[in-house]
């Protein structure tokens, strides 16, 4: 994921898990906080129950590439917070993108139109 779209820092991750509006999914919980940035802002989290730390760095990184064909669709001006679960250390990489492409519908970041021209590509 590009440096541009981190969101980087303690205290933001704080902000928006208390301040957003979280979605859960089997696989990962996605929490939404709008920013003054004007930019989106991706921050990814593995708690210690997914696992031992490479365990928790592999469930980081599925998340961080299932997101990143969506970061340019994404709404301006969000920050997001993505908290991974134990099951996506089990979830085949494509079940964890269409999982990424209905939560993001469902919370109005990205249009269903864009996600259907990405699917029919692949």
């Amino acid at each position: 994921m590009d440096r541009n779209f981190r969101l980087k820092g303690s205290t933001n991750f704080k902000r928006v898990r208390q301040q957003g509006t979280a979605t859960a999914h089997p696989l990962f919980v996605l929490i939404v906080n709008p920013n003054s940035t004007g930019r989106v802002r991706v921050g990814v989290a593995a708690g210690r129950s997914i696992g031992n730390a490479v365990q928790r760095n592999r469930a980081k990184r599925r998340l961080r590439a299932s997101i990143q064909p969506f970061l340019e669709q994404i709404r301006d001006g969000y920050d997001l917070v993505i908290l991974a679960r134990k099951p996506i250390l089990q979830a085949k990489f494509v079940q964890i993108t269409k999982a990424m492409a209905k939560i993001l519908i469902e919370q109005q970041l990205i249009e269903d139109v864009q996600y259907e021209s990405k699917t029919t590509a692949s």
